[in-house]
């Protein structure tokens, strides 16, 4: 099933390289959006329900989404997914994508999302990265959409999150806080956020009845070398040090 994606305006890749992130209001139709998110009720169901990490308590995934399922897979390789991804980037020729997951954060189960930033844990050697994020079903603020540190992605790497107890951006920078937080969102089904993989970002818990489901997919410079740092994503491809990202993992999206 096809689902058409409409392109980024030119208002809104310059918002995203000065914020570091972007609302793109109906980059789907409302109708793709519900089919999507008929099939992410049955993947999530099936998932992992392991709260071993502090992630884990933050919110539900369902990884590589797709890998396995035709339709998420077709969104995610889309041509104008690729062409919006490399004119909010601006300066790379095309991008790879990283990864795919579904996210749930249900309410009672789940947590605020700590302010973090995504790029700390990757193992390219450069930070041109970003993230859709996808509502497949209407996400008021207090359902927990994501809210963002205006120009946070201009401060460079900040250190890792989730790895202990009060390791958040905010706790380890306090200055953060001096920056301006984006105001609380409200997302109708096949709206999307886009943030930069240094924006710091974060999102309250689910004050709703019911949970909130996402489509994230992750694109990066298609020219990116691989650093070898230890990934689990990565570990055991055969990827070669200071070489592209090859392989079949990591589709290539050209403009």
């Amino acid at each position: 099933m096809e689902i058409p994606v409409r392109q980024a305006t030119d208002d809104e890749v310059t918002f995203f390289g000065t914020h570091g992130w972007v609302r793109l209001g109906r980059l789907i139709d409302p109708a793709s959006a519900a089919a999507l998110h008929e099939r992410a009720v049955g993947y999530l169901r099936a998932r992992s329900r392991s709260r071993t990490t502090l992630v884990d308590q933050a919110f539900g995934q369902s990884r590589d989404v797709a890998e396995s399922d035709e339709m998420f897979g077709a969104l995610t390789t889309d041509p104008q997914m690729g062409r919006n991804a490399v004119r909010l980037l601006r300066g790379v020729r095309a991008v790879r994508v990283q990864v795919t997951n579904l996210l749930v954060k249900e309410p009672g189960e789940h947590g605020a999302t700590e302010f973090h930033q995504d790029f700390p844990w990757m193992p390219m050697d450069r930070s041109a990265m970003l993230t859709v994020w996808l509502a497949l079903a209407d996400v008021p603020a207090d359902m927990g959409s994501l809210r963002f540190y205006d120009g946070s992605h201009r401060y460079g790497l900040l250190g890792r999150s989730f790895t202990r107890p009060g390791d958040d951006q905010l706790s380890q920078h306090p200055w953060l806080k001096e920056l301006e937080l984006s105001p609380p969102l409200d997302l109708k089904a096949g709206d999307a956020t886009v943030h930069h993989a240094l924006t710091v970002h974060g999102a309250p818990a689910n004050r709703r009845d019911r949970p909130r489901l996402s489509f994230t997919v992750t694109y990066f410079d298609a020219d990116a070398l691989y650093t070898g740092l230890p990934y689990r994503q990565t570990d055991g491809l055969g990827l070669e040090v200071n070489r592209p990202f090859e392989h079949e993992r990591f589709p290539c999206l050209k403009p």
